[in-house]
């Protein structure tokens, strides 16, 4: 407990910042404290009977037992009842925290769409025509409608603080409703083991202001690289964060990459496979960026025609 307590905070549902985190923490203390039920006298009886019943011991020794109704309902029915209520809160709970479910609120959810690729997640804002890596900033004030998908193999993505892991799958869609409780700050990450440097795909998941959420879209279109084929291939290499930021060129003090000009199809192209990626991209009218983009695509294009050349060799 004393090394626990130089932890962060906001790592876990016990410390919910969210009323998914928050349901699924009451949920949890309820079923350890039925649980305990069974498991605390087992816990305290069997240092006491190993003690009483020691060797040289003075407790009596009875080898002739008798059939007990008693114990036999004792022994066999609390278990069954605490199976039976188990079974219907986890029912009940199941259902009510369907991630599937739109969280009730008077403002409209914020849409995301979420891509696992090796080693890093790209978040998607398709109304707004933006996309992020590193960072899911949304308004504290409105809850969150995810659509998930993998570019690879099988990921999960999970925000503990928040609640709800759910997995995301190739070719496959699935959606996560979250909700904060406040501006906040949160530690986003992939708990389904995909390789070498599946320690490193993590993000920060936070919640702005209505001003600082409008702020963060600006900086992306203003600041943000142009999503194009060349961008793409680069990032949806089995590279990690830092290694797309060194060749893409737009790495943010805070561990984020920032998209402007993201294709308002290119999560069901992702969802549909790489060639519905490619006629996607290659139907787009050229785009002018700014000089700073246009020099990070420069380096992008040649950093793909690299790394083309090394493979072709091989």
């Amino acid at each position: 407990m004393a090394t626990l307590a130089g932890c962060e905070e906001n790592l876990s549902f016990l410390d919910p910042q969210g009323v998914i985190a928050a349901a699924q923490r009451s949920h949890y203390w309820l079923v350890v404290a039925l649980s305990l039920i069974v498991v605390l006298p087992v816990i305290i009886l069997t240092p006491w009977l190993l003690y009483r019943y020691r060797y040289g011991g003075k407790a009596p020794y009875r080898p002739l037992w008798a059939f007990s109704w008693k114990m036999e309902w004792l022994i066999w029915g609390m278990p069954f009842l605490i199976v039976l209520v188990l079974s219907y809160v986890l029912w009940n709970a199941t259902h009510e925290l369907d991630p599937y479910r739109p969280l009730p609120s008077d403002k409209e959810p914020l849409h995301v769409q979420v891509v696992g690729f090796d080693w890093k997640w790209l978040f998607i804002y398709p109304d707004h025509g933006v996309a992020t890596s590193g960072k899911l900033a949304f308004p504290a004030d409105r809850p969150l409608a995810l659509e998930l998908t993998s570019n690879t193999v099988m990921q999960s993505f999970f925000i503990p603080s928040l609640g709800s892991q759910i997995y995301a799958m190739n070719n496959m869609v699935t959606k996560l409703h979250l909700a904060a409780d406040g501006p906040g700050t949160f530690r986003g990450q992939n708990v389904q083991y995909n390789g070498k440097h599946f320690h490193e795909q993590r993000f920060t998941a936070e919640s702005l202001t209505s001003q600082g959420f409008s702020e963060f879209l600006r900086d992306a279109r203003e600041f943000g690289l142009p999503m194009n084929e060349q961008s793409y291939e680069v990032f949806a290499r089995s590279n990690t964060l830092r290694e797309a930021e060194r060749v893409l060129g737009d790495g943010d003090p805070d561990g984020m990459v920032r998209f402007s000009q993201v294709p308002g199809e290119l999560f069901e192209a992702i969802v549909s496979g790489p060639h519905r990626v490619h006629s996607l991209f290659s139907s787009m009218p050229n785009v002018e960026a700014s000089d700073k983009a246009s020099s990070a695509l420069r380096g992008v294009a040649d950093a793909v025609s690299v790394t083309q050349g090394k493979e072709a060799a091989r």
